[in-house]
């Protein structure tokens, strides 16, 4: 009786995943689940691992989050427009998922595939590593005008904030650079500042006192 419900239980929390997805995309996020769940049936006759219930439900709720972001951000409510650009985005809001998540885009897509129900699969030529470079957000080139300004003249302004966001701001620090600085990185007459293993200076930074 435990066991099922337990199955029941699980059942449960799968369906509400899939009736968290649209409409449209949902048919086959549903037959992706029932896939899933048939491999699992073969792999236990088979006597190798089966997936676990919490890995099903776990990706069943990684094609929930990504058919949301495809409606909400991409205007996109057919798989069959999915492109890897729009996977590339999806995997860029959560970086430190994006391992879990792509073996699991890798699985839906070939399964999509299989199925004629996209031609090519999203996720090819997508790595575990991501893009190089920041991916984080940024601020306006209006927002960074108002920025500087309150640095350089704003007379309530810490100078440890005004020296630190302009190097951020400026020259691109990243924040193992600034927690490694040190006093005698600093050059003030020079207005210059060594950053991390840089070959050159930091150059031009605010004239405030550290």
């Amino acid at each position: 009786m435990a066991t099922e419900q337990a199955g029941r239980l699980a059942a449960g929390r799968r369906q509400r995943r899939i009736d968290a997805v649209r409409e449209t995309p949902r048919s086959t996020v549903d037959a992706f689940a029932d896939f899933m769940m048939r491999s699992r049936a073969r792999a236990r006759r088979a006597g190798t691992r089966p997936r676990s219930d919490g890995t099903i439900e776990a990706a069943l709720a990684i094609m929930r989050d990504l058919a949301r972001f495809l409606a909400g951000e991409r205007g996109k409510q057919d798989w069959a427009l999915t492109d890897v650009h729009d996977v590339e985005a999806f995997l860029a809001g959560s970086p430190k998922a994006r391992k879990r998540r792509l073996v699991v885009l890798g699985q839906f897509f070939r399964f999509a595939r299989s199925r004629k129900i996209v031609l090519v699969g999203s996720s090819q030529g997508l790595t575990s590593r991501g893009v190089s470079g920041f991916t984080g957000a940024t601020l306006t080139l209006d927002q960074q005008r108002v920025s500087i300004r309150r640095w350089t003249t704003g007379p309530a302004v810490h100078p440890h904030e005004a020296l630190l966001g302009m190097l951020a701001l400026l020259h691109g620090a990243s924040s193992r650079e600034v927690k490694m600085l040190q006093t005698a990185d600093l050059a003030p007459h020079a207005r210059t500042a060594r950053l991390g293993d840089r070959p050159v200076p930091a150059t031009q930074w605010p004239a405030v006192s550290v």
